[in-house]
């Protein structure tokens, strides 16, 4: 029997793990949660592997039915959260029985929220990842990216026994992210910093910016005081999660998971893990300033948190080597 039938997936509902590693030379973005704050703390929480397949849950709206006993938890955006009308709390492990309904309001602040299960959701790997990329058509309950649907069911994998959660255990409110502060985000000079002007940068860094509706798991468009740049054309090149791209009407673009893999437009620096987790959560009409940063301190302070996670994947790899 599957354990969690979908009445209503709401905005967006989509199947993701940690994401697609190792397919960028053949055009395949990674996917994945776009705030892996949220993503992973729900694991660590249902003392799952972080790479456990979650369901990304867009602005909420999103309802199901239990078919089976479970323990869940549901992080990332402040979504009113509900079983059998009554109201329970987020970032806590909740217990959920066979006939229950479980219904995610829409968001208070932020954007996006974690559904996750105890052992993760049961999803067939494409290309070694569940991860759901839609304009790829890869990923996803089905294996085609397609978004969860009404009547679609999911099953929970078998827990180990060994790391079963405990009901009402809960993240401690230090590491539950405040959606309605100010957004400052931490930028690390690279690609053609250099070659912007001095003008040109300081424009981005002492401006304020606002998120427009323009935004998506691609990517995050941005209205402000434009950001010329007057170098060279430039021939395409890898383009890493949060990149931040400037086009000829120098307003500046964010690249997210489901980026394409390759860019031409000339770049500033990219954004911080915590940054970009940020800004997952920014929704239209908000004000983001941007800070410089180097890069070295946060790509330790990077290392300690996948080590507290436990991550172990090629983006790790890539932070040790």
């Amino acid at each position: 029997m599957s354990g969690l039938r979908v009445i209503e997936p709401g905005m967006l509902a989509l199947v993701q793990d940690f994401g697609r590693f190792g397919w960028l030379a053949q055009g395949y973005s990674r996917g994945g949660p776009v705030d892996e704050h949220a993503f992973l703390w729900a694991n660590r929480l249902l003392g799952n592997h972080f790479n456990a397949a979650q369901i990304e849950i867009t602005l909420g709206g999103f309802s199901a039915t239990a078919q089976a006993s479970m323990k869940i938890t549901v992080t990332g955006a402040d979504v009113p959260v509900s079983v059998n009308g009554n109201s329970v709390p987020n970032w806590q492990v909740l217990q959920v029985n066979e006939g229950d309904k479980l219904a995610i309001g829409y968001a208070r602040s932020g954007l996006r929220a974690y559904l996750a299960v105890a052992g993760g959701w049961q999803v067939t790997p494409v290309k070694g990842s569940c991860a759901t990329v839609r304009r790829e058509q890869i990923g996803g309950l089905t294996g085609h990216g397609h978004a969860l649907v009404a009547g679609d069911s999911l099953t929970p994998e078998a827990v180990n026994n060994s790391s079963q959660a405990v009901t009402g255990q809960r993240v401690k409110p230090d590491f539950i992210p405040d959606y309605t502060s100010k957004l400052v985000l931490d930028v690390m000079p690279a690609a053609q910093f250099q070659q912007f002007a001095a003008s040109a940068r300081e424009v981005f860094f002492s401006e304020t910016y606002q998120v427009i509706d323009k935004a998506d798991r691609m990517g995050v468009r941005m209205k402000g005081a434009a950001v010329n740049w007057q170098g060279a054309g430039l021939v395409s090149e890898p383009l890493p999660i949060g990149a931040i791209q400037v086009p000829s009407d120098g307003q500046p673009i964010i690249m997210l998971n489901d980026r394409q893999t390759l860019g031409g437009y000339p770049k500033l620096g990219v954004l911080s893990w915590t940054a970009k987790n940020r800004l997952a959560q920014a929704t239209p009409g908000s004000k983001i300033q941007f800070k410089e940063a180097d890069a070295k301190p946060l790509q330790e302070q990077l290392k300690q948190v996948y080590r507290f996670f436990s991550v172990a994947c090629q983006q790790a790899q890539n932070l040790r080597s």
